[in-house]
């Protein structure tokens, strides 16, 4: 039988006031709209309806107080990311980044051998 070899896997999510307010699912959305430039497209990416898009964008915004996205003013249909939704995508994918960086070389000290595997060492 082959020995299944372990691999870190990482989530982050930001809370406001105890509650979830931008985690990877916030990020794929809005990344999304950044991309496609349109709402319906970036949730139609994700597998998830447009209602459920807008649910999602309407928690974002609420929980962080304001807007993350704004109709695409002149020709072009659709949405775009407010100053506060790119600089929030930004922000977490940076941040998720190096805490991934981080935790990969930490998991790969106390997990690469097999004599070290589940091991934790006292330091």
């Amino acid at each position: 039988m082959k020995q299944e070899r372990f691999k870190l896997r990482l989530k982050l999510w930001i809370d406001a006031d105890g509650e979830n307010a931008f985690g990877p699912g916030s990020a794929a959305l809005l990344k999304g709209v950044e991309e496609t430039g349109s709402l319906a497209g970036a949730a139609r990416a994700l597998g998830m309806s447009y209602r459920a898009a807008w649910g999602r964008v309407r928690k974002i915004e609420a929980r962080l107080g304001e807007a993350v996205l704004r109709k695409r003013g002149g020709n072009k249909a659709g949405y775009e990311l407010t100053a506060r939704g790119h600089a929030m995508l930004v922000a977490y994918e940076a941040l998720f980044e190096e805490m991934d960086t981080l935790a990969q070389a930490r998991f790969q000290e106390l997990f690469a051998s097999p004599e070290s595997a589940g091991r934790v060492r006292d330091e």
